[in-house]
Order: structure tokens, then sequence, then C-alpha cells
């Protein structure tokens, strides 16, 4: 048996050939910080999750019950020969899985758990309220949930201006906007008609009794109801006691659209939230908890109340008890020594998540309106606190999202899971943390086809001599040259007395035809200006397709300020952010970007095609006709392991192609559909060369750096960066509209240095042809190349929100980024300042 003296203290790949990985064999040390870096598409997830990870995954599921991992064995398995020294393993993603609507920071650290035993135990009643248990404070348990809201907080109202919004027609031709379609609104003309109202008489002509009716009634009738019968006929039929074609049962406007809203379709919902508005609850105003929930204090606040401070205010209001110095403490020795308890654990949780820069957030913030990188933070912290012993931590870009002065908190987070005996591998682009390696191992040359080779493995200090390293120009330069050409502005656009979130009575300039970049530290207010703020203010130039949750249009009505200038100069605004280009694993590359449409005409064009009477949406597999019924063109089947995470396997029947067998039949230059989508973007560039259209859309991902993605790769497998940059290239492959502003919300996430220089110089090309890009960043590589800086802060959560410099990076760079890191804290190696501040300094003079 081996012992914890004599363990392998290496974990040893032999010839892992997942994805694109070539045949690799390597060795790395355990119980140390190990990174994997490379330009993105070289391999390096897919060594240390596809691989690494999970293979100790399969370990574990050997363990579990037979006919669960006959199940699992389903799952892809990693392609490896043999892993030798691997401990077991967890994983930290950037994934959003478990971030229910209802979940928040609170369940998802499991402080509100606490909480709610605190207020239990220790809460102050009144005496009209007898004792409740913990769940009763849960507006997710019915003990404590708000009856009118169940526990959401808000309602759905109807807007009753936009129910008619023509009331100069009929309801036969149309007047009720929000009814549905088809047979079901001539089933409801048919009921009113049947009832005795006139559905042919302009709306307006009918009494207010009678259209309030038909808008607002709880009643339901029901009546028989005789198709294609005049209303004289049908009278005539009722009376002569005729069986009806079917009885119809009347639903108001009003009733339909809350209940069709209320229900899980999001293409119903899409269609009527233009006649919902979502309000406060009345009841319990927004607080969640029904009366006698919210009557119970603690520090003379109830539970809601104290959800809403952030992480810090409430770590500082609660250590007192913590420490058993407070002298509101009960009296009795048990129920203080219990709060001491139940305050020191809550105080610990919020200690973990103030270190890992998340001390902005307040524990009541829903987990959907998260970043990914504070999800998964949020996540390390619960490790951190779990105190697990010989666990390798697999992580995937933990800084993502993160500003340089949140780098090193995180940095010693990472460190403390060292200290107690664990091991890290870290999937890294970032140079700061890169630095602060243990051991690197490099991933490349290049992207898909072209990479998964390992460029290079050991120390940090080595990697400056290694010879195809993408890495080492950027880790250890001296001096970079600027990557575009700056412009001055002209134009500006001027905003003012906004408010939201912490931003308070705020006003901003940012130039147009420019690039601006937004810094400041996590919390600081960045994201509400550009993803709320901005889009509110400028909605009537918005061409964004809206798929907004109940969170963002709550929040979007709580923006308040008014637009002074430079409106009058824009055409159109597109956000460009890091949601799924689809929700299912039928939304591809191909369909999104729209050149597959072009591919299909050209299958449906093919001789063998026209004699089968086959058109192009044959070769679609989101339409019955081409699909694979089985799998119904998804390619993948789902399993539900009913208490195990739902687990997916290759369709059996399609073979993952998603087709049936006739579309696969025709070929076109000696391929089928099939294998077109299984192209990577840089050989379907080769393979159509001649045909513009298509060229131009591959080209402009290619540009941007996915020359690597298979056309045919489902959406939910693509990460947050490369759905931001998929929406980029669909963008820049449309021909110009008019003057454009560009949002984007860290568009760097998940890129290597060379990746963001590429991504540099194509948002330049829109500045150049006259379109406006802002961006929220914080790569200071990045921030340094922009035409105009706008820093927020100077802290984070209420300690930020207010803008602490604006100006050029030559003018501004010392009093912005020096207001909150020392900049020499930043060390790659002890005789090299970190490269991203020390090519700033020396590109504009500043040292």
């Amino acid at each position: 048996m081996q012992t914890h003296q004599d363990k392998q203290e290496n974990v040893e790949i032999f010839g892992a050939k997942t994805h694109n990985l070539k045949d690799v064999s390597l060795s790395f040390p355990r119980d140390a910080m190990v990174m994997f870096t490379g330009i993105s598409g070289s391999g390096k997830s897919s060594l240390a999750f596809d691989t690494v990870y999970a293979e100790a995954q399969q370990r574990y599921l050997e363990s579990v019950a037979p006919h669960i991992r006959h199940l699992m064995r389903q799952a892809a398995a990693p392609d490896v020969e043999k892993i030798t020294g691997l401990p077991p393993a967890v994983a930290l993603q950037q994934s959003r899985s478990g971030a229910q609507e209802r979940s928040s920071v609170g369940s998802l650290t499991r402080i509100s758990t606490t909480l709610r035993l605190l207020f239990s135990r220790s809460g102050k009643y009144p005496e009209d309220v007898p004792f409740m248990t913990a769940e009763a404070f849960s507006p997710n348990n019915p003990q404590g949930a708000c009856p009118t809201c169940l526990g959401l907080g808000h309602v759905h109202e109807i807007k009753p201006e936009m129910l008619v919004p023509d009331d100069t027609i009929s309801i036969r031709k149309g007047a009720i906007a929000a009814w549905p379609h088809g047979w079901q609104a001539k089933n409801l003309r048919a009921i009113l008609e049947t009832l005795g109202y006139d559905i042919d008489a302009p709306w307006h002509r009918l009494s207010k009794k009678d259209r309030d009716w038909i808008l607002f009634t709880e009643e339901q009738p029901s009546v028989p109801i005789f198709q294609d019968l005049t209303p004289q006929e049908r009278q005539k039929a009722i009376s002569a006691g005729k069986k009806p074609d079917y009885t119809g049962t009347y639903t108001s406007a009003q009733k339909y659209i809350l209940q069709s809203y209320a229900g899980n379709k999001d293409s119903v919902k899409k269609r009527l939230a233009p006649f919902v508005a979502i309000t406060s609850c009345p009841a319990c105003h927004g607080k969640k908890l029904n009366k006698n929930a919210l009557s119970v204090t603690f520090e003379n606040y109830n539970i809601t109340a104290l959800n809403d401070f952030t992480v810090t205010a409430l770590k500082k209001r609660f250590q007192p008890y913590a420490e058993g110095t407070s002298p509101h403490l009960p009296k009795e020795n048990a129920l203080k020594e219990a709060t001491i308890r139940m305050t020191a654990d809550i105080c610990g949780r919020l200690g973990q998540l103030e270190r890992l820069g998340l001390g902005h957030l307040s524990l009541g913030r829903q987990a959907g309106n998260l970043s990914s990188g504070e999800l998964q933070r949020i996540r390390l912290a619960t490790q951190l606190i779990s105190n697990l012993f010989g666990v390798m931590y697999v992580l995937d870009e933990p800084s993502a999202g993160l500003h340089p002065e949140d780098v090193r908190a995180l940095l010693a987070a990472l460190r403390s899971l060292l200290k107690n005996g664990n091991s890290l591998a870290i999937v890294e682009h970032n140079l700061d943390l890169l630095a602060q390696a243990d051991w690197l191992v490099e991933v490349g040359p290049k992207a898909g086809e072209g990479g998964g080779k390992i460029i290079y493995n050991g120390l940090p200090s080595g990697l400056e001599k290694a010879a195809h390293s993408c890495t080492a120009p950027y880790l250890f330069a001296k001096k970079r040259p600027a990557l575009r050409q700056r412009r001055s502005p002209a134009h500006w656009l001027k905003l003012s007395e906004i408010s939201c979130h912490n931003l308070s009575n705020v006003e901003v300039a940012l130039p147009l035809e420019s690039m601006s970049v937004i810094t400041g530290v996590s919390g600081s207010g960045k994201s509400t200006l550009l993803a709320h703020v901005l889009p509110v203010l400028l909605k009537n130039f918005d061409k964004t397709p809206k798929e907004e949750t109940e969170e963002e249009s709550s929040i979007h009505a709580e923006v308040q300020g008014k637009m002074i200038e430079g409106g009058t100069k824009l055409k159109r605004l597109i956000q460009i952010n890091q949601r799924p280009i689809g929700r299912t694993p039928r939304s591809n590359l191909a369909t999104y970007t729209g050149f597959f449409d072009v591919v299909r005409k050209l299958f449906a064009a093919t001789e063998k095609a026209k004699a089968k009477k086959f058109d192009a949406g044959r070769f679609s597999f989101n339409l019955p006709s081409g699909r694979c019924p089985a799998c119904e063109g998804q390619g993948q089947i789902s399993i539900d392991l009913m208490f195990l995470p739902e687990s997916t396997a290759p369709c059996t029947t399609c073979n993952g192609t998603r087709y049936n067998p006739e579309p696969l039949e025709i070929r076109w230059k000696n391929k089928n559909i099939a294998d077109i989508l299984d192209l990577t973007v840089d050989e379907a560039f080769h393979f159509f060369e001649g045909y513009d259209s298509i060229e131009r859309s591959l080209s402009a991902l290619q540009v941007l750096g996915l020359g690597y993605l298979k056309l045919g790769q489902p959406a939910t497998a693509l990460s947050g960066g490369e759905c931001q940059r998929i929406k980029l290239a669909s963008e820049l492959q449309r021909q110009q509209r008019g003057k454009t502003l560009y949002l984007l919300d860290e568009p760097s996430s998940g890129l290597h240095p060379a990746d963001s220089d590429k991504l540099i110089k194509v948002l330049d090309q829109l500045v150049q042809r006259g379109d406006t890009v802002i961006m929220v960043e914080h790569d200071m590589r990045l921030a340094a190349e922009a035409d105009w800086i706008v820093d927020l802060g100077p802290g984070a959560g209420n300690l930020g929100g207010k803008i602490v410099a604006a100006g050029t990076p030559e003018t501004k760079y010392q009093e912005i980024y020096y207001s909150l890191a020392d900049p020499k804290d930043y060390s790659i190696f002890s005789s090299n300042p970190s490269s991203c501040y020390h090519d700033y300094d020396q590109h504009h003079g500043l040292q």
C-alpha cells in the first residue's frame, strides 16, 4: 500500500489524443501550481479538463453503482493510454450549471442556510409571532414564501395600452394584438361572436363595458361552437338542439397573457414580452417572504435587509458577534455559544468571498446576474472553506473578469489551496498569474489541427528560450509596438444624471468614432454602465435581438438618466455579450452566422438533389424532412440520471451526423452535408474557395482567431469568449448600415495575448469605418490601446460607482492605474517587471 511519504510526486500522462492532442506524453508535479497556456484552440483545455479531469472522473465512476456506471460510460471518455500519479480531482469551470433562477450568492455559498438558522434560533420575535424553523425564512419554501409572488419578489402585470394598438380595426381583423395566432384566435373570435359581441365593428365603437370584459374578465364562459355558420344560422342550430362542432371556453386577453407568460416556452415569452410589465410584488414589496418571516429581526434588520448588505458590510456587522464581544449577544449560555458559532461560520465564508474580490456582492444577488468569472470564484471560495486535502483542483481561467488589483487576492487564495496539501491545474492566459506559476505547460503552436503539441513543459523561467512559444514574447517582453493608430475625438456621446445600482448621479462623456475602454475593480459599476445604462438611454438605436431575463428587465426599469449629446450621430446600437449563441446543440457556428443557408442551397442545386426534388430545407437538421428522427437533429441523446447531472451520448441512429439517411446520400465536391459540418473554419475556407458570400463569413471568423472551430460545433460547447467573437464576426461580415455603436463586455476573456492583438486590430477596423466601440476590459494591454479610458471606482459596491478618471491613456495613465494598485507589485520574475505595465510605460515614455 502506498503511503503519503512514498506517493508518486508527478502526474504522468502517456499517449493523450483527446480532441486535437497529438499523442502527447508529459509529466508535471503534484502539490504545485501548474498552469496550462497556449493560444485559443491550441488544446490546453483538452489536456487539463478533457484528459486529466475526465480521467479522474472516470476513476470515480468506477466506485458507483453498476447501473449508473453503465449509463455514465456513454459520456465522452478521455482518449489517453495511461495516467499515473493522478489524485482525485474537482473541476471549477466557468459554467452556469446549478445557477437557477432562484439561486443567489447566499445559496451558492450556503451562507443563507446558516443565516436562516441564526434568525430561527437567535432572532428577535414579535410577541404575536410563534417560533419558526429555519425553513420559514426561505423564499423557496412554502412556509416562508410570500403567497402573492410565491417567493420571486416580483409579479407580472399587463400593459393595457399595448393590448389594442390600433382601435380603428375590428376584432376579426386583429385588433387584440396579444391574442394567439391561427386556430386559437379563430376560436376566441367564434366564442365572442356566439356570446353576442360584434367582432366586425371597429374596436373604439364597442362600449367601454364590453371592451373591458373582453380584455380583463376573470370569467371563463363555455359556449357551443358551430363552425362556418352565420350568426342567424347558429341561433337556429342552438334552438333546434343541434350538436355543436365543439364547446369553446373563453379566456380574456389578460388571463391568456399571464398564463402563457408564466410557462417555460421561451418563444411564447418573447412574443408576449411587450404586453407584460414586471413590477415589485405589492404584498412583500420585493422582499420575497411572508409577513411573519419579515417580522423577525437580528441587529434590528429582517433577513431580507441583511441579504441586501454587501459581503464586506455584512462581515463588519457580524464580526463582533463572531468574536464574542457584542453586547447584544444572548444571555443564556447555550444560545450565546450557538450565536457565536453561527456568526463565526458566516464571517468565515464572507471573508473568503471578500479575499477573492467579491466583497461588492450582496447575498441576495441572483446567480443569473453574475458573470461566469464571479460564479467560478464563488465556487472557489466554497472549496477553500471545505478544507479538502489531497485533491487536484482543475480551474478554467480563474482570473476572468478580474482587475489586476484583484488578481493578487486570487493568487493568495490559490496558494492557500496548495498549503492545504492540494494540487492545482489551471488553464490561464493572464500574464501576471502565469508569472507566479510553479510549473508551466504550453500547448500549441497553433489552434485546432495546427495545435495539440507540447511546446514547453517546465519551470516558468525556461519558457523564454522555447523556440515556438507564443507566450514567451509577451511574458518576457521589454517593449512591444502599438497595435493601432490612435484617433483624436471629434464628436461625443454625453450622458448625465445617471443612476442605477451603485452609480449615483454620474455624468459621463464617451467619444464617437473611437475606441473607449471602461476600467475599474470588480464591482465598481462597469457592467452596470455598459450593459444596462447605455442600452436603456440609447434604446431608440438598439438593434440587438432581445433575450433579457426578468432580472435584467427589472434592472433596466431602475435606470435613470438622460442623453444630452451625440445621439443624432448614431443609427444603430449592437450589444455583443458572452451569452450563448443558442440554447441547444442544434444551434451552431454555421447556422448562427448564416452562411449555412448558402451551403444548403448548393446541395439542393446538385443534379441528384433535383432528381429527388430535394429543396434546401431537406439539408437542414432543424426541419423534420432532414433531421434524424431519434435525436431531432441534435446529434446526441440526453440521458436522465435522476439524482445525478444529466449526461449525453452520441445518437446511435445517425452516429452524431444529425441527419436522416436521405440527405446524406447527396454529395457536393465529394462531401455530404454532415462532412461539411465536420470541417473547421480554416478547412472550410479553402474548400469553398471562390464562393464570396461563404468566404466573407469564414474570413471574419478567421481574423478573430476562430479558425480552429468546427462548423457544426454545438453552441452549448462554446465558451463565452468564443460566443462573443462569433457574434462580432457575424457583425463584421455585414455591409455597413450607418454609424453603429458596439458595446462589448470583456472581449479579451478567454484569449491568449496573441489573440487579443488580433481582436484589437479587428475592432480598429470598425473604428476606421466610422463606428464607435465601447468595451469593459481588465486587460491593461488592451486598455493601453484605447483612444479614451473611463475608470470607475475607487472601490467596489457602495465604495464604487464614481468616475475616478477619464482621458487618453497618455494623459490619464498614471492617475488611473496607479490609483488602486502599484504596478511594481506585479512582478514576473525578480529581474523583470510585469510585461503589461512595463510595455505601456516603455511605449509611452513614462519611465
